[in-house]
């Protein structure tokens, strides 16, 4: 029973930036009823659009606005990995996102720690058609970024 090892003061950390983020397409379905926590947040990278209706986030130096969601199961990274289309053991390029470690900031830019965001590589925003988000947020939903604080 390898379960028995966890802490239940260990919580997962996941920035959401896109369909998971509260009102948006695929957060009723993964995170709905899962969440412990979330909080408005930013990360550093770049945002884009894809034509297929859902973004992409790059490593960059701009700031990509979304939340930042605290789960109390581990085993909503492996829901979210299929989602994502991301396998561990496949090399990065085979995946649609890449999950990694990124610091994640509150809107004051105090540091709220490290969490999971996937992330898609420049290549791959380019084959997909991205096209760059200048003020770091993306809805689905035609939610704004000042509407959305509220959620």
């Amino acid at each position: 029973m390898a379960e028995s090892n966890i802490k239940f003061s260990d919580l997962v950390r996941v920035f959401v930036y896109g369909t998971l983020k509260p009102g948006e397409a695929n957060y009723k379905k993964y995170c709905a009823g899962k969440v412990v926590d979330f909080k408005r947040a930013f990360v550093q990278g770049k945002l884009f659009a894809l034509p297929m209706g859902y973004p992409a986030m790059t490593l960059g130096d701009s700031q990509v606005h979304g939340y930042l969601l605290s789960f109390s199961n581990p085993r909503i990274l492996n829901e979210l990995d299929v989602l994502e289309n991301y396998q561990p053991n496949r090399q990065p390029p085979e995946n649609l996102y890449n999950r990694q470690i990124i610091e994640v900031y509150e809107p004051q830019s105090l540091s709220l720690g490290w969490a999971w965001v996937y992330l898609m590589t420049l290549d791959q925003v380019d084959q997909l058609g991205g096209f760059l988000q200048p003020d770091g947020w993306w809805s689905g939903c035609g939610l704004t970024a000042k509407y959305s604080y509220h959620l």
